[in-house]
């Protein structure tokens, strides 16, 4: 297991692009796991659906077309930085799409589920079904909510509740090969992830992956895209950059 703080900028920044922040992350996870392991996976994201009574979540899938045409052309050379941007914001979009509808009860995977519970019930066959239950989600993300305690925050000034925040809880991999990542966005400068993964693993590793290093000793790479607004000519540098620093290991 690992966790990250990442303090070299939040929201704030990610919002003057005109993205949203949890779609912004999504994509850089996607980014993330394609560089780590070479390929794109089946991504879950929790939603929540308290919008309704005894709503708990949803499953968004992250991992989408969008998605997938940005990560790559964020590793092609040849594509520009307005190239790169106009893609990062295509995904996001369709990310928060489909976000939206997980939340409003429109998403696929907890009515599979019913099909499947009622399948199992009743005894039937389904081909189907049995192909896609359980789903393997080699990449399980979800995002940390901040400020529980309602009460005690109203008292807080805007300071102390940025000075109070944790980074949150984190939770283990549903697959024997695949990653767990929770993160949390705290105020304008600060994003916490926690990420974890099965020590039996073969193919991941939160703390030993060899990246062009002679001992090969590194925490768990994010690749993040580091965004840097220049005001001045009002043009958009999207760099990669790999977070060696501000990772504790536990």
């Amino acid at each position: 297991m690992a966790l990250l703080v990442w303090t070299e900028f939040g929201k704030g920044l990610i919002k003057k692009l005109k993205v949203s922040p949890d779609g912004f992350l999504q994509m850089c996870l996607q980014l993330t796991y394609f560089r780590n392991q070479h390929k794109f996976a089946l991504t879950y994201e929790a939603a929540m659906t308290r919008l309704y009574r005894e709503g708990r979540t949803e499953t968004v899938r992250s991992c989408t077309k969008q998605s997938c045409e940005f990560v790559c052309a964020m590793l092609d050379p040849e594509k520009t930085r307005e190239e790169r941007l106009r893609l990062l914001h295509t995904a996001c979009v369709r990310h928060q799409e489909l976000y939206r509808s997980a939340m409003c009860g429109k998403g696929i995977d907890r009515h599979l589920f019913a099909l499947y519970v009622v399948k199992r019930y009743l005894e039937e066959e389904s081909p189907f079904l049995d192909k896609v239950f359980p789903p393997t989600y080699t990449l399980s993300t979800s995002q940390t909510p901040l400020y529980q305690c309602c009460e005690e925050s109203k008292l807080m000034t805007p300071y102390q509740k940025a000075t109070f925040v944790s980074a949150g809880g984190g939770f283990g991999p549903v697959a024997d090969n695949g990653y767990g990542i929770s993160y949390n966005i705290a105020g304008e400068n600060q994003i916490s992830f926690h990420i974890s993964s099965k020590r039996s693993a073969e193919n991941t590793v939160c703390f030993g992956i060899v990246i062009d290093s002679d001992d090969g000793l590194f925490t768990f790479f994010i690749e993040i895209a580091f965004v840097d607004m220049n005001t001045a000519n009002n043009t958009v540098l999207i760099a990669l950059s790999f977070v060696h620093r501000n990772i504790r290991r536990s």
